[in-house]
């Protein structure tokens, strides 16, 4: 009998493995495809790489800003992407060192339900048949292609995040349909390359969910870049290499680019595995779960994207982690409030909490306060002529932080401590107490702080 059995080695899927199998639990995961799921092979740990040598190679462009003269400055697009694939197999070989470290059994196919019984969950695997105690599923997302006419007609043309990855020709130009994080990210790279970039966003921002200033703030910068967007637009058809499209006031527009790229949103995956044979509840195409991660029927759990409720690998991580403590005696609930999103661009955008919009809509009595990344000195050191901005919002009456939404280089590495304060429940009194080392960008939080 297996303890716990998890299908799918994605962030979810794997860190919950490796902490069950650390404490004991005899545990298999089944993987169809690589381990590390979506996140590792074809989202989270590729895109930054790519993203990076944009960086490097934007930064060596722009050295005389820093007295640095790097006269013909070039880039070979496939070096990059082969570079991005080494560091991916690299990763993937370390997730599969750590299974074997806390000696979780992978199963590398194609997992079944076959159904439960007071015997336990029966799955089925390469032919084989196994019996679990416990079952987690964590089959993660996909891309979402909206059938928008001619788009199965457009064949290669069309991209998603999976194969815009693999281009070893840089496009001379490049539609992004979907103006949120992962479309601005690949706008971003390609930008940031020669690639004449276009987004499109039916919404009137782009990044739908971060602070609007700070989504206006990055847009406003991008447009200086050259980058195109056409914001409050909705694609209505393809025509080839055309995206036809209806602006605010109802008229037609179009924008032709060598590549399409569609990047909408993902769904859970829900089907081929037997999800039905056991009766799990779904909720708008996703599984529903507790703050336990429990779903409807004992026993069965459910982690990651596949819940449809925070599509991101550290949430993930996190809720994988919650399962296997209340299986091992460790109580332990879900807590979405203190959950940092990034987006990976140049400049980045670190947001953590409620924003403005969300208190506005929730009734929240806010106070907040604003200061340009300027007002810390390491920024102004590392980012000649940057622009950027650290909002922080902290309740009327009590004042403790409730959200912290930042644009700047380098805001990814420092919004935890933004996260902390917020799960901590930290009253501006006490972030006022805490030392943050000088010089670094992250005094900039502080210097907030001290603003209200």
């Amino acid at each position: 009998m297996i303890d716990l059995a998890i299908i799918g080695g994605g962030p979810a899927g794997y860190v919950a493995a490796e902490r069950a199998g650390a404490k004991g639990l005899n545990v298999v995961l089944f993987e169809k495809r690589e381990l590390g799921g979506v996140c590792l092979n074809e989202g989270c740990i590729p895109t930054k790489t790519l993203l990076y040598s944009a960086k490097v190679y934007e930064n060596a462009v722009n050295g005389e800003k820093y007295g640095i003269i790097a006269p013909d400055v070039s880039f070979k697009l496939d070096k990059i992407i082969a570079r991005k694939n080494k560091i991916v197999k690299k990763l993937v070989a370390g997730v599969k060192a750590k299974m074997t470290a806390h000696n979780v059994q992978v199963i590398r196919g194609e997992a079944f339900i076959q159904g439960r019984s007071a015997k336990g969950i029966e799955i089925t695997c390469n032919g084989e048949v196994f019996l679990a105690a416990h079952l987690l599923i964590c089959t993660g997302s996909e891309a979402f292609v909206p059938p928008i006419p001619g788009v199965s007609e457009a064949g290669d043309i069309i991209l998603t995040n999976r194969e815009i990855l693999n281009l070893n020709e840089l496009p001379a130009s490049l539609v992004v349909i979907g103006g949120g994080v992962i479309g601005m990210e690949f706008a971003s790279f390609y930008n940031s390359l020669g690639t004449k970039v276009t987004v499109i966003e039916m919404l009137p921002e782009i990044l739908g969910g971060i602070d609007a200033e700070i989504s206006r703030m990055l847009r406003e910068l991008y447009t200086k870049k050259g980058i195109n967007f056409c914001l409050t637009c909705k694609v209505t058809e393809i025509k080839g290499h055309e995206v036809v499209f209806v602006n605010p006031e109802g008229a037609t527009g179009a924008v032709t680019g060598e590549k399409i790229l569609i990047s909408v949103g993902r769904r859970a995956v829900t089907g081929g595995f037997g999800l039905e044979n056991i009766g799990v509840e779904l909720d708008r195409g996703a599984i529903k779960v507790d703050n336990k991660m429990c779903t409807n029927v004992p026993n069965i759990y459910a982690a990651g994207d596949v819940t449809g409720f925070s599509m991101l690998a550290h949430t993930a991580s996190r809720e994988g982690e919650v399962v296997v403590n209340n299986l091992t005696g460790r109580k332990d609930v879900m807590r979405y409030h203190a959950i940092p999103g990034v987006v990976y661009t140049n400049p980045e955008v670190a947001s953590v909490g409620l924003t403005e919009e969300a208190a506005q809509a929730q009734g929240v009595a806010y106070r907040i306060a604003t200061l340009p990344m300027a007002y810390a000195g390491r920024f102004v050191a590392e980012n000649e002529a940057g622009t950027g901005l650290c909002k922080v919002l902290v309740g009327e009456k009590h004042g403790e932080v409730l959200g912290v939404h930042m644009l700047g280089n380098p805001c990814s590495e420092i919004i935890y401590g933004a996260c902390m304060a917020i799960e901590q429940e930290m009253t501006l009194k006490e972030m006022e107490e805490v030392i943050f080392p000088h010089p670094t960008v992250s005094e900039i939080f502080k210097e907030t702080v001290f603003a209200f």
